[in-house]
């Protein structure tokens, strides 16, 4: 198995992860570093937000 694909962090670990890039990012000066912070760190908190709706609670009725 890939080592991406064995690793699985909490969705707490994502937001934690992705506060930290923002504020590291909003720090930086303005340019193309910054953007691409910026865009890190969408990316992570998007990840957080998804991990919650693949590992739902059982039970739950699915989203329309």
């Amino acid at each position: 198995m890939d080592k991406k694909k064995s690793e699985i962090r909490s969705k707490q670990d994502l937001q934690i992860e992705a506060l930290a890039a923002l504020e590291q990012a909003r720090a930086m000066p303005h340019g193309r570093a910054r953007s691409e912070a910026l865009k890190r760190a969408g990316i992570l908190q998007n990840a957080a937000d998804m991990q919650g709706l693949l590992f739902a609670k059982r039970g739950r009725p699915p989203k329309t």
